[in-house]
């Protein structure tokens, strides 16, 4: 399909650089195909589910994944000593992480780059790491520790990795790092939020409990590359970053019991409903295992496994765009975004909700 239909204006002031507080005081926009659009709050999310329904949630926690380092003078070949930005972006083992690189030029294989440390004078401690292959603005880095060793320098030394929206209009503080990660993120390995889920709150749990709304957990490890913009013209000429998922044998039955009881799965952000559907059959049963997915998701898509969509306001010609048309429709969705910003909805990672019926 042509990525121009997927293009709209948005103003700049509806680009939300802060959450709403409390967490569940956002809006909820309920777009229901052949139904007029209705305008709720978050906390009306109960009131909007029936009893049985089954809402899937990314368990996943966002790492501090924007490392600022420095990368000394070479000894030979050149290159004075320069200030070097990494993204990471995924991971690929135990010590090393693929990662976007600024400025990429500054950077070639075989550089050393000292994180945490700036021309030699140490800013909490440097994590160093050894540039082992380079394509365009990403790179491979090779860490001097490995596993949890390696999540906890990163931790002490790095940032919240805000999307570049919000990061070019305000510098990352220290309440982004309550703000951009999730009540119940226990699987460190993101590096970007389940943006869907930053506006659950233990009082929306517990009324989504009363309401005999269930929740599954599964885990799939954000990567940067879902920020990235779609810049083809057509969707078949575009690449999607692999990420890496996680499904237990005891959800995916709990899934497939809900499937075969004739009851809703509603994905809680489009993290979850990537990996639903990457691990679901043509005969609609869910799969447990782990893996890569690079599933993507354009209208035309069949969907296997889910009802509906809990997720927030995504950018124009984005492949997270182009999902959510794909779910509800291209018409339906392009009316909904517009009457979004019209009645001033906050929109990205930071924004307010909406939930999407399959059409």
């Amino acid at each position: 399909m042509r990525v121009d239909l997927f293009d709209f204006v948005l103003p700049e002031a509806r680009i939300a650089l802060r959450p709403a507080a409390p967490r569940d005081a956002s809006r909820l926009l309920e777009i229901n195909p052949g139904q007029p659009l209705a305008d709720w709050m978050f906390s009306d999310l109960p009131t909007r589910l029936r009893p049985g329904d089954v809402l899937v949630l990314n368990d996943t926690k966002v790492l501090p994944a924007a490392l600022y380092g420095y990368r000394p003078a070479r000894e030979h070949g050149g290159g004075g000593p320069a200030r070097i930005e990494v993204n990471l972006h995924k991971r690929l083992d135990d010590a090393h992480w693929r990662a976007f690189v600024r400025p990429a030029k500054r950077v070639r294989v075989g550089d050393r780059i000292a994180f945490g440390d700036d021309n030699g004078a140490c800013l909490g401690g440097a994590l160093n790491a050894l540039v082992t292959d380079k394509c365009e603005g990403e790179i491979t880095l090779a860490f001097d520790f490995s596993g949890a060793v390696l999540d906890e320098a990163i931790a002490r030394v790095g940032q919240m990795p805000l999307p570049p929206y919000i990061a070019r209009k305000r510098p990352v503080d220290e309440r982004d790092a309550r703000d951009y990660q999730t009540i119940f993120a226990k699987d460190p390995g993101s590096v970007a939020a389940p943006t869907a889920s930053l506006h659950f709150t233990e009082e929306m749990f517990s009324a989504l409990d009363a309401r005999g709304v269930e929740r599954v957990q599964l885990t799939l490890h954000v990567g940067a590359g879902t920020f990235l913009p779609v810049k083809t013209g057509d969707t078949t000429g575009h690449k999607m970053h692999s990420e890496y998922y996680e499904v237990t044998e005891q959800a995916a039955a709990r899934l497939n019991a809900t499937r075969a009881d004739g009851r809703r799965i509603i994905a809680a952000g489009t993290t979850a409903l990537r990996t639903l559907e990457s691990i679901t059959d043509e005969n609609g049963v869910l799969h447990a295992g782990s893996g890569d997915t690079d599933i993507f998701i354009t209208p035309g898509y069949q969907f296997r496994a889910v009802d509906g969509l809990l997720t927030n306001f995504h950018l124009p010609r984005s492949t997270l765009f182009m999902l959510v048309c794909a779910l509800a429709g291209l018409d339906e969705m392009r009316a909904a975004y517009a009457h979004a910003i019209a009645n001033q909805y906050r929109f990205y990672s930071y924004g307010d909700a909406s939930l999407l019926w399959r059409k």
